[in-house]
């Protein structure tokens, strides 16, 4: 009752500043880069959520994932209780397979996996983040494989300088960082450290260990210029993640009380992750570029308890890529080669992918115009230690159609036609007891999005509608423990998002979406899901914020995340008689600022509304149930 007070609270304020007469305080330009080529987001000819260092810094989130849940449009949650590798829905993929239908990259290294385990989250700094661009319904082309929901590109920033910084809150909350950072005409050095500790909020399992987690990342860049116009970089990083996280519980514990482990015993599970990264940008002319990446990722995940499991990733990408970007004409086009190998105890898979793309925009005058192609190439291998050996190679397509229509310098209107595919992951093969399964057939759809964008000074809309007709969407039928394909469903929504700056100090936000996905036609259930809703898909979202700058030195940001009930997360028939009960959460935080110093206290879930993942009845895991507090202090040199 509390939060719904809340929301109306702050819709209330928007309603009030929306008639009040106020001044111009004119917002400012944002960039989008998704197609490797900047252009402003009221000229892209697709649609596109950023999110700014500064709106990340004032929203006082604690980490990545907690940022995404709370301040964007995309539908969160941790994996059955894993913070670090969190499930996620964009345009009603659910929350079961969602994560795999949005490629999600850093500094433009792909983060994707080739098996079941979602992206590793994470272990990515929040402090270290500079942007981040959020594509839904496009992407395909520069991105490939996975890209069928959209992609999420995520942009670190280079230090300058000294800085170190802590926290501390309830539940045995430690942040800590420490970055520097050089930049010269020909060189620059950055380096960085972090740490996050909790000691969790769920009572001990059975085994007396409580539901903590540990991450700790090191990240360091160099980089030179030996002639005019050629940049090469080295960047590496590391990271070791450790984490215990609860069982399911039955409707009645949860409503009893949400802390209590239910006769569970935690999962235990550790990753380690170290990579490096050798690049080369060359300006062939103001206008062309040429740059080629190498990647190197060994990745292990170790399922310690109860039930252990130990699986050793070698992931290697390159990519080799032109671009062109002058008034009129805007190009890039490239390769880029992805090979992924699991060893596990008893075999080693492998999932290899070589891809070819190209995307112009050209831009009339008022109208911009966009067309974009790619080929990729998967190829699988499978090689137990006894058996028989397994090979198949899958040839796939998509490409991209856009257009952009300036009627002045405040409005444009968009349209976007879009088709994109995934390849199954190598666990899509097999059945929940190891037996191989089939090579399942590769999910293809084709997403059409219009919409209108519109900047008056201090005023700024963007509205986007969607329809996306799928064939061969790939999921796991609870049913009979197999991974197999929807033949034929489809998705439609709306996507709106307002942004108000009422006066110096005082800025209004607003995200909605409405989305609908319905299963058309599903052989493997015997029409028993044919009409039916996917589950774990809420029809609407909301995020509301309110920034208010207090002062010179100050700022309060508060915030309201709501996502209304869905179908339980395997409730395909829509049949169970417990539905996922709607997501919300209020956080409030508050910054001060002096000379090099900086002091920030927040308050996430400020009325300790409880919060739950339904996979099936009585089938809960608890999240997001507590209110957590912290304060933090930051110096800069």
């Amino acid at each position: 009752m509390q939060s719904r007070y809340t929301l109306s609270a702050i819709a209330l304020a928007v309603t009030t500043y929306a008639h009040a007469d106020t001044p111009s305080y004119v917002l400012d330009d944002v960039i989008v880069t998704a197609t490797r080529t900047p252009t402003t987001d009221i000229a892209a000819p697709y649609a596109s959520e950023v999110h700014t260092q500064a709106m990340i810094k004032d929203s006082g989130a604690a980490t990545l994932v907690d940022y995404l849940a709370q301040h964007t449009s995309l539908n969160i949650m941790p994996s059955y209780g894993n913070k670090f590798t969190p499930l996620m829905d964009m345009r009603g993929y659910g929350l079961s397979s969602g994560y795999q239908n949005i490629v999600i990259t850093l500094d433009g290294q792909r983060l994707n996996n080739i098996d079941g385990q979602p992206q590793l989250l994470g272990s990515i700094p929040l402090a270290s983040i500079d942007r981040i661009e959020i594509t839904p319904g496009s992407g395909s082309v520069m991105f490939g494989d996975g890209a069928t929901a959209g992609s999420i590109q995520i942009y670190t920033k280079p230090y300058q300088g000294v800085s170190i910084a802590a926290s501390a809150g309830n539940h045995g909350q430690l942040n800590g960082n420490i970055s520097a950072g050089l930049s010269k005409e020909n060189f620059g050095l950055s380096a960085s450290s972090d740490s996050q500790n909790q000691d969790g909020t769920s009572n001990p399992d059975i085994t007396g260990h409580r539901d903590a987690s540990s991450m700790d990342t090191q990240r360091g860049q160099i980089k030179f210029r030996p002639l005019d116009g050629l940049w090469l970089n080295l960047d590496g990083s590391t990271s070791r993640v450790d984490t215990r996280y609860v069982g399911p519980l039955t409707l009645a514990q949860y409503q009893a009380d949400p802390a209590q482990n239910g006769g569970n015993t935690y999962t235990h599970q550790s990753f380690t992750s170290d990579q490096w990264r050798l690049g080369a940008a060359w300006d062939i002319t103001s206008q062309t570029k040429v740059s080629a990446s190498h990647n190197q990722e060994n990745k292990l995940s170790n399922y310690i308890s109860p039930y252990p499991y130990l699986a050793n990733y070698d992931y290697t990408t390159d990519d080799v890529a032109i671009t062109h970007n002058s008034d009129r004409l805007k190009l890039s086009a490239g390769v880029q080669r992805f090979n992924g190998t699991r060893i596990g105890s008893s075999d080693s898979t492998s999932k290899n992918n070589l891809g070819y793309f190209a995307q112009a925009e050209y831009r009339l005058d008022q109208l911009t115009l966009s067309l974009g192609a790619r080929h990729e190439k998967v190829e699988y291998d499978y090689v137990p230690t006894s058996g028989t050996a397994l090979h198949n190679s899958q040839q796939l397509n998509a490409w991209d159609i856009g257009s952009n229509y300036r009627f002045n310098t405040q409005t444009s209107a968009f349209a976007n036609y879009n088709q994109a595919f995934q390849a199954p992951d190598i666990d899509r093969f097999f059945n929940y007891g190891g037996t191989f399964n089939a090579f399942i057939t590769p999910e293809t759809v084709k997403t059409i999005t219009v919409g209108l964008n519109h900047i008056a000074g201090t005023h700024k809309l963007k509205l986007a509608i969607f329809r996306a007709n799928l064939k061969n969407e790939i999921y796991y039928n609870p049913g009979t423990w197999t991974n197999t394909n929807i033949d034929q469903s489809h998705k439609y929504g709306l996507e709106l998002q307002d942004t108000w700056r009422a006066t110096t100090q005082i800025s209004l936000s607003t995200r909605y979406t409405y989305t609908r996905a319905i299963i058309d036609q599903e052989n493997d259930g015997g029409g028993a899901y044919n009409g039916k809703d996917l589950p774990g898909v809420p029809r609407h979202g909301i995020n509301l914020g309110l920034n208010y700058h207090w002062s010179e030195r100050s700022t309060f940001n508060l915030t309201h995340m709501w996502r209304s009930s869905a179908y339980a997360a395997n409730d395909f028939a829509n049949s169970f008689t417990q539905k996922q009960e709607a997501m919300q959460s209020t956080n409030l935080a508050y910054n001060y600022r002096y000379k090099n110093y900086e002091a920030s206290l927040a308050v996430d879930n400020v009325f300790a509304h409880s919060n739950g993942l339904w996979i099936y009845d009585n089938a809960i895991y608890p999240v997001n149930f507590t209110r957590n507090y912290r304060v933090g202090l930051k110096a800069s040199f």
